[in-house]
């Protein structure tokens, strides 16, 4: 009876955010009210002080977790406000992409883009920087929503190629089950799926797009910052790779480095200025984000996400992997990737690639199963949870192409 009910919550949540245009509800609002009430029902059914004592463990571990993710969340999108409210991401844009592109090209140039940028930085810096592009040029409301949708997909695939673009692959690797060199080959099926997508997006797309024109009212200390941004994602990469340091300590210290940059360089009212830029931080994304790990926290905790795993055994890993990552577009691809390797199931090297391209891209088929989506929905005001819907027919014949070149690839190479 609890377990339903929980359950229920959790529904509940995922209908809170489909019908968010029909309730006029922010989804912030009704996921973060209902990740609360799942934890104060876990207290209450606890039942005794012992019981009540590790739901209280379970929590801390949760809202561990939840302020990891805020931290750096907080300090990748105040660097990125920054050199947004500056003009350097514009700038940037028209020093890589031409002042007057077709819609195709810039299509497809935009995908190959956020694709790269994904398989260098994780997926929220990718994100925030690819939706940045999108403001440099002048394109209608569908087709700022095609590209929107293109971004959260390629920034999707491209984390998987490498241990610095995502999460999940990250755990796989740390777990010993595959090589970095073994990894790279996902960039293949990756490339080819994101550029299949670009040239689905763009069959109807007509006529050239032209850059807006930015007036460059940066001076010296805000090229400095921007340095520090990009150095800031380099050092995160080595720090963590050769001593385990969690990016988001890296990230905060570049984000002190910052101020303290901004502190030196400019009068005391410009150096307010720069500490504002923390306040123009969507703390709505983050409030999601939030609800959304409450709920997924509170599955984990009932045993949901361990029958999971149940069930991945029951049928052929490579069928299992493909509806693993199906499965990820609406469960957090993070605690069902910690589920499955605690299950340790027996897997050949080519089964474990495709789960890794399955848990990372799977996401993509729907807005609210990834990071990029979550956060391309509260920046792009034409994106939303029905809209998105459309989209998926494409996605999930792009999702198939890529796992299937991903099964091809790592049996010939890696049997």
């Amino acid at each position: 009876m609890l377990h339903t009910f929980l359950i229920s919550l959790a529904v509940l949540a995922l209908l809170s955010i489909v019908l968010e245009e029909v309730t006029h509800i922010n989804k912030a609002k009704t996921t973060l009210f209902l990740g609360c009430v799942a934890w104060i029902t876990l207290f209450m059914a606890s039942g005794s002080p012992e019981n009540s004592k590790l739901v209280g463990e379970e929590l801390n571990e949760n809202l561990l977790e939840i302020a990891t993710l805020w931290l750096f969340l907080m300090s990748t999108m105040t660097f990125v406000a920054y050199l947004n409210a500056k003009g350097m991401i514009q700038v940037l844009v028209q020093k890589i992409f031409p002042q007057q592109v077709s819609v195709r090209m810039l299509m497809l140039q935009v995908g190959m883009f956020s694709l790269v940028l994904s398989t260098f930085c994780d997926n929220v810096t990718a994100t925030l920087v690819s939706l940045g592009l999108l403001t440099t040029f002048n394109l209608d409301n569908q087709m700022r929503r095609r590209m929107a949708v293109l971004i959260i997909f390629a920034v999707n695939s491209g984390g998987v190629a490498l241990i610095t673009g995502d999460v999940t692959t990250l755990m796989i690797f740390l777990a010993g089950k595959v090589h970095i060199s073994e990894l790279l080959i996902l960039f293949i099926p990756a490339g080819i799926s994101v550029g299949l997508l670009a040239v689905l997006f763009s069959l109807k797309a007509e006529g050239r797009v032209s850059t807006t024109p930015v007036e460059q009212n940066y001076n010296t200390v805000d090229i400095v910052i921007g340095c520090i941004f990009f150095a800031t994602i380099i050092l995160t990469m080595v720090l963590n790779v050769l001593f385990g340091i969690p990016p988001v300590l890296t990230f905060l210290f570049g984000l002190s480095v910052m101020f303290l940059v901004g502190r030196t360089s400019k009068s005391n009212k410009e150096e307010v200025q720069v500490l504002e830029y923390i306040r123009q931080v969507e703390f709505d994304t983050l409030l999601f984000f939030l609800g959304i790990l409450l709920l997924v926290g509170m599955l984990k905790e009932i045993g949901t996400l361990n029958l999971l795993t149940d069930v991945y055994g029951m049928y052929n890993p490579s069928i299992s992997n493909f509806f693993t990552g199906v499965g990820s577009a609406l469960l957090d691809n993070v605690p069902l990737t910690a589920a499955l390797l605690k299950a340790d199931p027996v897997l050949t090297t080519a089964q474990w690639l495709s789960l890794t391209y399955a848990v990372g891209v799977g996401g993509s088929l729907l807005i609210i199963g990834s990071a990029s989506g979550i956060i391309a929905m509260s920046k792009v005001e034409e994106l939303t949870f029905v809209s998105y819907l459309k989209y998926v027919p494409a996605l999930l014949l792009c999702y198939c192409i890529g796992y299937g070149l991903t099964l091809f690839l790592a049996n010939n190479i890696h049997g």
